[in-house]
């Protein structure tokens, strides 16, 4: 059977109303079938912490596996950086005991060249018509700039004949412009005749001293060594 609707406004409008009605209906009947609301509310809670647990877990397991990677690179570098560190200080131990045997050595070494640097020094201010019968040690200065075995430096006396006193004097002059040299002091002069010839005869007396670091001229043993 056909129907023509001469309101098709009206009709239009009811059957809003119909839709909103079924609408409410549906809800009305939702609510009474649920007996206790806030059990639901309870399982929704526990459905949306159970969401939020497995979305958490499955976010740090792929973080987990994207730092896998970096801590065994992490690891390794480690393990290298240990063993370099391991290898530093036995070096260093070694190097330590090198530079302490080569200490004992230069400590050493500063006494064993004494009578070198005296006599080089008197050969070097000797004038013209100069020279010497005898040069030795006469024991130590009571002076109190004592070296490491308690000793003062040691004195030195020095004799010899000039034909000359000018050279005598400028004798004692070049000695007291050594470094390695302090005191100078004439102990004796006099004349004696040898050979028809009257010469002047003298006696002096000096106290070794280790120069200033201005005038020794060293080599480190590593330089030495690589050369």
């Amino acid at each position: 059977m056909i129907t023509i609707n001469l309101r098709p406004g009206v009709k239009r409008q009811a059957s809003r109303r119909a839709a909103f009605g079924d609408i409410r209906t549906q809800f009305a009947s939702l609510r009474e079938g649920i007996k206790e609301p806030w059990l639901a509310v309870a399982v929704g809670s526990a459905v949306l912490t159970v969401l939020f647990l497995g979305i958490t877990w499955a976010y740090t397991a792929s973080q987990r596996a994207l730092l896998k990677p970096q801590l065994a690179e992490a690891r390794a570098e480690h393990s290298r950086y240990s063993d370099f560190l391991r290898q530093k200080r036995r070096e260093e131990r070694v190097r330590d005991s090198i530079l302490g045997q080569i200490g004992t050595i230069a400590n050493v070494d500063q006494e064993r060249y004494v009578w070198p640097h005296i006599l080089d020094e008197i050969a070097g201010a000797m004038p013209g018509y100069t020279w010497l019968t005898e040069v030795r040690s006469v024991g130590a200065s009571n002076s109190v700039d004592l070296d490491s075995t308690g000793i003062g430096p040691m004195v030195v006396r020095i004799v010899g004949r000039t034909s000359d006193l000018q050279n005598l004097t400028t004798f004692l002059r070049q000695l007291e412009a050594s470094p390695w040299l302090m005191n100078v002091v004439p102990v004796e002069a006099g004349t004696v005749v040898e050979g028809n010839r009257a010469l002047n005869t003298f006696i002096i007396q000096a106290t070794y001293v280790r120069a200033d670091s201005l005038h020794i001229q060293t080599v480190p043993v590593l330089e030495s060594v690589v050369r």
